[in-house]
């Protein structure tokens, strides 16, 4: 048995080996003038989709813009596509008292129309523009199907445009089988893609009672309408028709791949045949892309 005095020292040695014992140094208080260290903040909780994300959103300017930006084209292109079938399918009366009810439809209907034909290497009327200008400005022109006048803002001759809906002073809006023009009271009657209704013999009837003896009828028309081989009309036939009311064919203009421009001439004395046999023109429509 050991003695007291080196049992007690044994202890102690044992104590400070352990790192234990009474003379352990604890740890000082911050003085008043030294500020506690601040706790170590909880680990942030990881959300969903956190990997993608950025403080703007990690490519938000770009990809749903850009989807956004595609999203509201087919929107647009839908109902383009709508309005045009509309057009196409149904009598010019029809269209008339829809877009007097609806006359915001025909600015997304005339939207649709213009990127479509931002496509076209030629725009007929420009064609047509170039045309006149080349005749005499003293001619009064009607131009059936104006859409934004662009004959009327392009030339000197004195122009009645004509179309479904006015949002222009200077545009007639009426059922182009019925204008208000006096009888043979203009020198061209103009008709680019404007042959819509499926009435449209009756457009082409007006413009023969609103022209002079002599006067001028131009029609262009979509190429795919005018081809039986891909079940449009016979081109023959349709001119046939428009001779029996006291036109004659002066040229076609048919090198567009695009479009065919129709030049006719009223003749000076006439008789109009009552029961003329149309041919039917198949709607020209668009195919969702």
């Amino acid at each position: 048995m050991e003695p007291p005095q080196e049992a007690a020292a044994a202890a102690c040695r044992k104590r400070r080996r352990r790192g234990g014992g009474r003379n352990r140094r604890k740890p000082r208080a911050p003085s008043s003038s030294q500020e506690a260290p601040p706790p170590p903040s909880p680990p942030a909780k990881r959300q969903r989709g956190a990997a993608n994300a950025t403080p703007e959103g990690r490519g938000s300017k770009a990809r749903p813009a850009s989807l956004l930006d595609k999203m509201r084209a087919r929107l647009s292109g839908g109902h383009f596509r709508m309005l045009n079938e509309k057009l196409y399918t149904c009598s010019g009366q029809d269209a008339f008292d829809y877009f007097t009810n609806e006359p915001d439809l025909f600015d997304v209907y005339h939207a649709g129309y213009q990127e479509q034909m931002s496509h076209w290497p030629e725009q007929p009327v420009n064609v047509i523009i170039n045309w006149l200008k080349s005749h005499s400005a003293s001619w009064t022109v009607a131009d059936f199907g104006c859409g934004n006048a662009a004959v009327s803002k392009n030339v000197k001759n004195k122009v009645f445009s004509i179309d479904l809906v006015s949002e222009d002073p200077s545009v007639i809006a009426c059922d182009m089988a019925h204008t208000p023009l006096q009888s043979s009271s203009v020198e061209v009657a103009i008709f680019c893609l404007s042959l819509m209704g499926t009435n449209y013999p009756r457009y082409i009837e007006e413009a023969n009672r609103v022209l002079k003896p002599s006067g001028w009828l131009l029609i262009a028309e979509v190429r795919s309408r005018l081809d039986p081989n891909t079940g449009g009309a016979d081109p023959d036939k349709f001119c046939e028709a428009i001779s029996k009311l006291g036109f004659s064919l002066v040229s076609k203009d048919a090198k567009n791949k695009m479009f065919i421009l129709f030049y006719f001439r009223k003749k000076e004395k006439s008789k109009m045949v009552k029961n003329v046999d149309w041919p039917q023109l198949k709607p020209c429509l668009y195919k969702r892309r």
